[in-house]
């Protein structure tokens, strides 16, 4: 068993946190591989039956629903998750009240400035989309509170089926509309309808009953965390989508279109990982956040096998980028493959970081991501115009990379090893091995890929299980005669799950 689960086993006894959390990861891991793979699945589809300009268009709703969103993200999951005390019943009415108000008002204020949107981005097709996803936030806004102790008390089983519910009604109703009529309709009532089935699923779920009540010390308590996690959301739009924005206002629809498919097949593992992170740490650590040292071995632990993963797929997506767009997507989509590669940089580095922003929260600190996410916009903001007149959207994504290496991979190492109270020397030690492992595997798939001349189609499936095979071998003698403790990591978890 390593230190940590030591250490968290002398803090709790029984059934203990750690094989909560490592049950916990499993189960988000299937959820977010399952969901990852039908978003996935269904863009490669939907690729083929729809044109670029239907996913720029829906595009630019998801912009404007997101950044009213962010904006008015009160914080209060992350709140009610940091609360020491397990029963938080006494808070979910009024967290309930502020939530169904914000949708509310959400809706009507995304259905009002629809117009005005469509004028912005040129794109008077944009306007009727917009007032229908204008529903989204009122569905979401009176769903079951409830489900918030699916992770307060790591009950991931219990989140998957509840998150599942909305992708599997999107795909269904996505490809059934792509396949009848072939239009932007397909995206548009896959999306809404998702959250419709999770409304349902949130009530069938868990057991609680809402009512309209409010609470103004509770609600002081609750925005008085939350309110970092307000200032955060709306940075990291700014930042994360502001690349959107951009493309969407100086280039046109198609151009989004392009941008926004390249984004998310190359930030696919990157985001799976920092959801798994992200819902299991957070509940995890703040349990532990009066105890430094346990809290950092679980942080080593914790980002020891989530760059053991994440590191060789965003290398990977970068090496096999122009067979797989190729292979899966079709020629007409061919724009997508360097932005692909450069944003699978991006997501490298986002795959490391967001083991972090965890950590930051559970100690009380939440002010840091934004803080950093801050003097990243404004750095992004100068070089993101030029770049994507200049450049287009390489340029946009060329100026995305550019601005995280520096000053954001810098400041939030400096932050995390602060945090935890750990030594520069062993944080770069723990994530030296993945790193070595997937660059040598990458340049490997890189190779192979110059001299294949195979259907691009079994090109792919024989790159990947030649990346597969190379990031295997490399990381069982990196094991066996450098010391890498990841297998020691992998039995413990195998216990756990046998147990």
């Amino acid at each position: 068993m390593s230190r940590a689960g030591s250490l968290i086993r002398r803090l709790l006894p029984g059934d203990s946190l750690a094989d909560k959390t490592i049950k916990g990861g499993i189960w988000v891991t299937v959820s977010n591989l399952t969901d990852r793979g039908l978003q996935l699945v269904l863009l490669i589809i939907l690729a083929r039956l729809l044109e670029p300009a239907d996913f720029g268009l829906m595009g630019i709703a998801l912009l404007t629903a997101t950044a009213l969103r962010r904006l008015s993200n009160l914080g209060l999951n992350q709140a009610l998750i940091y609360q020491r005390e397990e029963d938080v019943d006494h808070y979910l009415n009024t967290a309930w009240s502020m939530e169904v108000t914000r949708g509310v008002l959400l809706a009507a204020v995304t259905f009002a400035v629809a117009p005005f949107v469509a004028d912005l981005f040129h794109e008077p097709r944009a306007l009727p989309i917009l007032q229908v996803v204008a529903i989204s936030p009122l569905l979401t806004g009176i769903r079951n509170p409830g489900i918030i102790y699916f992770q307060k008390n790591l009950e991931f089983h219990k989140q998957l089926v509840y998150q599942l519910s909305g992708s599997f009604t999107n795909f269904i109703v996505a490809v059934a509309i792509a396949l009848a009529y072939g239009s932007v309709w397909a995206l548009v009532l896959g999306y809404v309808l998702a959250d419709a089935a999770r409304l349902a699923v949130s009530y069938l779920a868990h057991d609680f009953r809402p009512s309209l009540a409010f609470d103004l010390p509770a609600a002081r308590e609750l925005f008085g965390y939350g309110k970092w996690v307000t200032g955060g959301g709306i940075i990291t739009f700014l930042y994360s989508q502001g690349d959107d924005a951009v493309v969407g206002w100086l280039l046109n629809a198609t151009s989004l279109g392009f941008y926004q498919l390249a984004y998310q097949f190359a930030m696919a593992p990157a985001t799976e990982i920092a959801a798994v992170i992200s819902s299991v740490a957070f509940p995890s650590y703040s349990k532990l956040q009066d105890d430094v040292p346990a809290l950092r071995e679980a942080f080593f632990q914790m980002i020891q096998v989530s760059t053991a993963v994440s590191f060789p797929l965003a290398v990977g997506i970068v090496a096999v980028a122009p067979t797989f767009v190729i292979a899966f997507l079709g020629e007409v989509w061919e724009p997508i493959i360097v932005p692909i590669q450069l944003i699978g940089v991006y997501a490298f580095l986002v795959s490391m970081n967001m083991t972090f922003g965890p950590v930051w929260q559970a100690r009380g600190h939440p002010d840091y991501a934004t803080k950093v996410s801050t003097l990243r916009t404004i750095f992004l903001a100068l070089i993101i115009i030029p770049a994507t007149l200049q450049f287009g959207i390489v340029g946009t994504a060329g100026a995305v990379v550019a601005t995280y290496l520096f000053p954001s991979v810098p400041l939030d190492i400096y932050l995390v090893v602060k945090t935890v109270e750990t030594t520069y020397a062993r944080f770069f030690r723990e994530i030296a091995y993945p790193l070595v492992a997937s660059l040598s595997m990458g340049g490997v798939v890189w190779a192979a890929q110059s001299f294949l001349t195979l259907p691009p189609l079994l090109e792919f499936v024989v790159l990947v299980l030649v990346g597969a095979a190379v990031y295997g071998a490399i990381v069982l003698v990196l094991m066996t005669r450098f010391g890498w403790g990841l297998g020691k990591n992998l039995r413990t978890i195998g216990n756990v799950v046998k147990g």
